[in-house]
């Protein structure tokens, strides 16, 4: 099976995880921006910042969906083969 895949082939599901990596990685920077002020003692950031750390958990459901629907491609593709 491996000798018939194309090495850069795209997989379902892969733009959702690659999409849910970018989103988690902008909430894990606002995250860090907005909890930087409660260690340096200075204003804290207004509520849309706080806002924007909520991407870190979107991200990951958006990933994990990814994951899941890369998981049930692969399950119906070795279901076509073993019948």
């Amino acid at each position: 099976m491996r000798d018939k895949t194309q090495p850069n082939s795209a997989e379902p599901g892969d733009r959702l995880i690659r999409v849910g990596a970018v989103v988690f990685f902008v909430g894990a920077v606002a995250t860090l921006v907005t909890v930087a002020p409660l260690f340096l003692g200075t204003t804290p950031f207004p509520t849309y910042m706080f806002i924007l750390s909520m991407f870190m958990g979107v991200g990951f459901l958006l990933a994990g969906a990814g994951v899941l629907q890369s998981v049930a491609a692969g399950r119906r593709r070795a279901r076509e083969v073993r019948s």
